[in-house]
């Protein structure tokens, strides 16, 4: 409704973490409009990728653990993962917000080790930037492999 409608006309990102955090009713109810749109249109860019002899798609999705709905459609899930204590500050850092409210949010989110768990690859994110590449060479080199291997 209009109490989350900034006055230029976008969205008060701050007002919907508020009012989405505070019930979780209402994240649901919200996560019950967005994320069948959302994979959707993930699903239909996936294809036309594909159509085009990419020879693998990765789907970035926040939630895949939470939503339980991406894995029927992946061969492989892979985590990005750091420390909670480094996730908190990075969001920190990023987002403004302050220490408890990150911590609300992460609490509602699946836990690190649950995360942890649905992965067939992990990526460790607790470096810098630099520490990134030669993990992501590493999978994008499996990855291409694999996918000479399937018909």
């Amino acid at each position: 409704g209009n109490e989350v409608i900034a006055p230029d006309g976008r969205m008060d990102r701050a007002a919907m973490r508020a009012l989405v955090f505070a019930a979780p009713v209402r994240r649901k109810e919200l996560e019950g409009i967005l994320h069948p749109m959302i994979r959707r249109e993930a699903l239909a860019r996936c294809e036309q990728a594909l159509s085009q002899h990419s020879p693998y798609v990765i789907l970035a999705v926040p939630l895949l653990v939470e939503s339980g709905a991406y894995r029927q459609y992946v061969r492989r899930v892979l985590v990005v993962d750091c420390d909670e204590a480094v996730q908190e500050q990075r969001v920190m850092a990023r987002s403004g917000l302050a220490a408890d409210e990150v911590r609300r949010i992460m609490s509602a989110q699946a836990a690190r080790a649950e995360r942890r768990a649905a992965a067939d690859d992990i990526i460790d994110n607790n470096g810098d930037l630099a520490a990134l590449f030669p993990q992501v060479e590493a999978l994008h080199d499996r990855y291409l492999a694999a996918s000479e291997k399937r018909p």
